[in-house]
């Protein structure tokens, strides 16, 4: 017979004892329970939905399940739609944030129901590259090159101005199959805000945006669309992020940039575009970097951005996600440059910081002080 038992059939004073060892129990209990995973706030499953630009998908696929496994009640879907996508799904409330490598336009935050956040991530580059079976040579493309090519007006892979950035090459007397995006794209943004820059023609007869016009080609869905259209199309030419024309084992072109010097996309050379800009960023962060001065420059680079409320509808949702927004731009960005993205400049950090810091539930910061 047990203690308590024995203190309950002799009428002892074990009674209030028991009760004592009881409540103790529950309490520890419903203490451990609470406590969940470390890092986590609680054992309650928070899931963080969003959509947007294929362009850094990679790095944020990374981020993702790096952050899962310090915060194993965090689960994040991130659906790879393309910019305009993401811009339309936060801009409807559908996802909890957006991706995006266009900053959206002042109309469209005005038609928000909310006011929306631009939050830098990383840079990166957006690429020419193209399949020529019988070029082992990565090529020089000249901006009148690369404007003509996308215009149809350069058609065959022989054409002067091509060949006359290529001495010493053999290029095929072959047509020039173009390849672009068909979904609304932060990267056909960038690569047709340079075009528009370096072009007067592209200016007045396509312009810039995430959905253009095309004179010429066919267009595939995402980064990985076009990249698996030129992979697959013989003297084809397409633009996508460097990343998947790296993992693709695609060449990419190097591009005379605004001083005249042939500029190959890399890591140092997206920074290099960017070093000129951080201290001129304007309060909202919505910067466009394309043909950015600087002789070390590559000039197709740009920020990638996340689209967030200022004001969250869910508080344990928002302070979710206003821990991983931090996270990533500390931490998360230590992984770039191992998925072929720039880490932002320690002045974006800095700008990227206040922007989360001002993030809010029912007026109040969601971002603890301190942290």
């Amino acid at each position: 017979m047990t203690r308590e038992r024995a203190a309950w059939k002799h009428g002892s004073t074990g009674l209030p004892q028991l009760f004592s060892v009881l409540l103790t129990a529950t309490l520890l209990t419903i203490s451990l329970a609470g406590c969940g995973s470390p890092g986590g706030g609680g054992d309650t499953e928070i899931k963080i939905q969003g959509a947007g630009a294929t362009f850094p998908n990679p790095l944020y696929q990374k981020w993702f399940a790096e952050y899962n496994k310090s915060h194993s009640n965090v689960k994040f879907d991130y659906q790879s739609i393309g910019s305009g996508g993401g811009i339309k799904q936060i801009s409807s409330r559908t996802v909890d944030f957006g991706g995006s490598d266009a900053p959206m336009k002042d109309e469209e935050l005005k038609a928000a129901p909310g006011e929306l956040l631009h939050i830098p991530t990383v840079l990166g580059a957006v690429v020419v590259t193209y399949n020529l079976p019988s070029v082992k040579t990565e090529l020089n493309l000249t901006p009148e090159a690369i404007a003509g090519a996308f215009l149809g007006k350069i058609t065959r892979w022989n054409d002067a101005a091509i060949a006359s950035a290529n001495a010493g090459v053999s290029l095929p007397d072959a047509p020039i199959t173009i390849v672009h995006r068909s979904d609304g794209s932060g990267t056909s943004f960038v690569f047709t805000d340079y075009l528009s820059k370096v072009s007067p023609e592209w200016k007045e007869k396509v312009g810039a945006g995430g959905a253009v016009q095309w004179p010429a080609g066919g267009g595939e869905k995402g980064n990985e669309g076009v990249t698996g259209r030129v992979k697959q199309t013989p003297n084809s030419m397409g633009y996508t992020e460097l990343i998947y024309a790296e993992e693709n084992k695609l060449p990419v072109a190097s591009i005379r940039n605004s001083t005249g010097q042939f500029v190959r996309p890399s890591l140092d050379s997206t920074t290099a575009a960017a070093s000129g800009i951080a201290g001129q960023m304007p309060d909202d962060l919505r910067v466009s970097i394309t043909n950015a001065p600087g002789a070390t420059a590559y000039p197709i680079s740009s920020f990638t951005y996340l689209l967030v409320y200022k004001e969250q509808q869910d508080q344990a949702k928002g302070k979710a996600l206003v821990d991983f927004l931090w996270w990533a731009i500390h931490d998360g960005e230590q992984m770039a440059k191992d998925k072929l993205y720039a880490p932002l400049p320690d002045e974006v950090v800095k700008k990227s910081e206040a922007k989360i810091k001002s993030i809010t539930f029912q007026g109040k910061p969601l971002h603890a002080s301190g942290a």
